[in-house]
């Protein structure tokens, strides 16, 4: 009975916040394609408005992960594309949070996880905006060059999830 006392006084579980996968395979690895094609695939395994949900919440999280570690190395045309498809993808939460309220489901808590992602997407994008330059011109050889604005697409990415996030908590309130 000692031991089981001590034991639940010292082996506590431990509860972390929202956290954001590791980078997953990048541009570049053979693999990538692969990955690219089975987060495609995935979308008709994950049927039903709260499994999609986790679905297009995980691929935010993931495509935003990506053009950090992208962004990181300079790498900024990449990193838009993938920054591209993690707003796309943030943008697809509104509609299945609905539909699932709409079917009387309690979406509460996952209402609480997406305003909780918008936050932590959040800073990771303030943190880029502070660190990358703010214009960047992509100089392919034998092609056009690219003009990037990154401090207004990082801006802009924000703005999105801000505006998600207070979409859902709306939504979920009514």
């Amino acid at each position: 009975m000692l031991i089981a006392y001590c034991l639940l006084f010292i082996v506590r579980p431990a509860f972390a916040g929202y956290v954001l996968p590791y980078p997953s395979y990048m541009p570049g690895s053979k693999l990538y394609r692969v990955s690219r094609i089975v987060d495609q695939l995935k979308k008709y395994w994950y049927f039903g408005n709260i499994a999609q949900i986790k679905y297009h919440l995980g691929l935010a999280d993931k495509y935003l992960v990506e053009a950090k570690t992208l962004m990181e190395y300079k790498q900024y045309l990449l990193a838009t594309d993938a920054l591209f498809r993690s707003d796309k993808e943030f943008l697809q939460l509104p509609k299945y949070v609905g539909d699932a309220k709409k079917e009387k489901k309690d979406v509460s808590a996952f209402a609480a996880l997406i305003i909780e992602a918008a936050e932590i997407h959040a800073g990771v994008l303030s943190i880029l905006a502070s660190t990358v330059p703010e214009q960047f011109i992509w100089t392919p050889e034998k092609e056009k060059p690219t003009e990037l604005n990154l401090s207004v697409l990082l801006r802009a990415s924000q703005e999105l999830r801000s505006r998600v996030a207070r979409e859902i908590l709306a939504n979920v309130k009514q």
